[in-house]
C-alpha cells in the first residue's frame, strides 16, 4: 500500500478532530451528561447532514432492507465509541484518553486477525512497536522514569472497551456486510452513506441518553460555550472526521488507518498546551516523528 500525499491527509485529519474532541469533552464535563453530550452531538451531525441526503430519507427503504449491517455500524461507531469517551472522561485526562487511544494499531491488528483471518506482517508489528515508543515518550514527557509514576482511572477501562468497538466498526467498514459491498449497495454518495449509518447511530444514542436520565439524572448547564462545543462535536469529530476516516479505511485498510491514530496523544498535548499558553515541549516533536516512523515502516 502507497501512501500517498492525498491519503495521509485522509488519515491525518481525524485524529487532529478527535483530539480537540477529547479535550472539549473534558472541559464541559460538568456542563452536560456523556451520553446527552453524545445524543446532541450526532442529532445535530443529522440535521446538517439531512440536505445532502435527501434523497435517501425520502425514501429509506433500501437502507431498512440493509438494516442490520447499518444498525452495528451506527451501534458501534457512533451509539458505543463516542458514549464511552466521553464517559471516560469524567474520570480520565484528555492526555490519558489519547494516550489509550494510541493502541488502537494492537486493536486494529488483534481484531483482523481473530475475526478476519488477517494475519499482521512484520513491518507491521515493526511500525506498532515504533508507534508505541512514541507514545511512551509523550507519557514520560522524556523522562523514562516519569513512565513509573503514570496512573490510570477507571475512565482508562472505559475507553479500551471504546476502542475495541472502534476497531470492529472499522473493519466492518472494509469489509461490509452483505448488502453493503460495492457491488450491492444503492448508488449512495458519501452524504448517504454517513447517514444510512446515522440514522441508526442517532436511535441509539438517543437511547442510551433517556437511560442515562433514569439511572443518572443530571441537568444540562447551557452556555455560549456549550453551545459552540456541541457546534464543533457535531461537525468536524462527527462529519468531517467520519467522512475522511471512511475514505481513507477504504483505500488504505483498517490496520494501516489504525497507526495514524497514534497522532491523537500528540495533536491532545499541542491543543492542551495551547489552550494552557505552553509551547510543546521537544519531547513532542519527538513522539511525532516515532509514530510517523511507524507509520511509515507498516506501509511499506
Amino acid at each position: 500500500m502507497k501512501l500517498t500525499p492525498r491519503l495521509a491527509v485522509l488519515l491525518a485529519v481525524p485524529p487532529l478532530l478527535w483530539a480537540g474532541n477529547a479535550v472539549i469533552g473534558r472541559l464541559v464535563r460538568n456542563d452536560i451528561p456523556p451520553m446527552a453530550l453524545n445524543a446532541l452531538r450526532w442529532l445535530i451531525a443529522f440535521l446538517l447532514l439531512a440536505p445532502l441526503a435527501r434523497r435517501l430519507l425520502a425514501d429509506p427503504r433500501e437502507a431498512l432492507k440493509r438494516w442490520r449491517g447499518l444498525a452495528w455500524l451506527g451501534f458501534l461507531g457512533m451509539g458505543c465509541y463516542n458514549s464511552l469517551q466521553y464517559l471516560a472522561l469524567h474520570t480520565s485526562s484528555p492526555l490519558n484518553v489519547t494516550l489509550i487511544t494510541a493502541s488502537m494499531p494492537v486493536w486494529m491488528l488483534g481484531v483482523g486477525a481473530i475475526f478476519y483471518g488477517v494475519k499482521p506482517a512484520r513491518r507491521q508489528l515493526a511500525g506498532a512497536a515504533l508507534s508505541l515508543l512514541g507514545v511512551a515518550v509523550v507519557i514520560a514527557r522524556g523522562d523514562p522514569q516519569a513512565l513509573l509514576a503514570v496512573h490510570f482511572v477507571p475512565g482508562d477501562l472505559l475507553m479500551l472497551v471504546a476502542l475495541f468497538t472502534w476497531a470492529i466498526y472499522s473493519w466492518m467498514l472494509a469489509r461490509p456486510a452483505p448488502g453493503l459491498r460495492p457491488a450491492e449497495r444503492p448508488d449512495w454518495n458519501w452524504a448517504e452513506s454517513l447517514m444510512s449509518q446515522l440514522m441508526f447511530g442517532v436511535v441509539f444514542s438517543g437511547l442510551a441518553a433517556g437511560a442515562e436520565q433514569v439511572v443518572a439524572p443530571a441537568p444540562i448547564h447551557w452556555s455560549p460555550m456549550l453551545v459552540a462545543v456541541l457546534a464543533y462535536v457535531a461537525i468536524c469529530p462527527s462529519l468531517i472526521a467520519y467522512r475522511c476516516w471512511g475514505l481513507g479505511v477504504a483505500e488504505a485498510g483498517p490496520a494501516l488507518a489504525g497507526f495514524f491514530v497514534n497522532l491523537t496523544p500528540v495533536f491532545a498535548a499541542v491543543i492542551s498546551a495551547a489552550l494552557l499558553g505552553v509551547a510543546p515541549a521537544w519531547y513532542h516533536g519527538l513522539a511525532f516523528l516515532l509514530i510517523a516512523a511507524g507509520i511509515l515502516v507498516s506501509s511499506r
